[in-house]
């Protein structure tokens, strides 16, 4: 491994954000699951939830571009055991939903650990995960239709959630030997040596393009 490359794995791994989170209730599209993970590398999520629907979750496409290789998801088998496992770990839990009781999504504050539930993409977030979520969101519409693509929602709230964090300070990088940074480097500099290394061992063919590049 290059210095450079090393270098580069350690500014990024060194601002991720281990108490700002997006738990996925059964989005089962491939392309929103894709882009939603890749919206959460950009951000600097850490790592992700997901309940798969009733088919598993959908295989990543193109959209993601590698990102699934930077933050970890973990499925669950339900909501309710996912949400209560946040909120143990002291998450708040709050869900993209349009109710009578939603508040601007701009209005929270997402510098105190969070996370963010998404639901389906035809139903919406479940009453059972809207029954352990401590709020509910929405982000403001004046069109005709009163509904985002659920990886374009997640896409404007977390990018508020970084603008707050941002602004707090939170993107300071930390120690590279303090924790959680100092495992995340080293288990991604263990992997990337291990897909180099993999690589090498290959036949001689014409490469498609590394979804890992640092560019884009």
């Amino acid at each position: 491994m290059t210095p450079e490359r090393q270098a580069r794995i350690e500014q990024v791994a060194v601002r991720r954000q281990p108490d700002l989170t997006v738990f996925m209730e059964r989005v089962h599209k491939p392309h929103n699951l894709a882009a939603v993970l890749r919206t959460c590398d950009a951000v600097g999520v850490m790592h992700a939830h997901a309940v798969p629907g009733s088919k598993g979750l959908p295989a990543l496409n193109h959209t993601a571009q590698g990102a699934q290789r930077w933050v970890q998801l973990t499925r669950h088998q339900d909501s309710a055991r996912g949400l209560k496992t946040l909120k143990a770990a002291g998450f708040r839990c709050v869900a993209a939903h349009c109710s009578e009781h939603a508040v601007d999504f701009r209005s929270i504050d997402y510098t105190q650990p969070t996370a963010v539930v998404l639901g389906t993409e035809k139903f919406g977030v479940s009453t059972e995960a809207l029954e352990l979520c401590d709020a509910e969101i929405i982000i403001p519409m004046v069109g005709m239709t009163q509904s985002l693509n659920v990886s374009v929602a997640n896409a404007l709230i977390l990018y508020e959630a970084q603008r707050q964090r941002a602004e707090a300070g939170m993107y300071q990088p930390r120690s590279t030997e303090a924790s959680p940074w100092r495992d995340l480097i080293q288990h991604w500099i263990a992997r990337d040596l291990a897909r180099r290394k993999t690589a090498v061992g290959q036949p001689s063919i014409s490469p498609e393009p590394d979804p890992e590049s640092d560019q884009g």
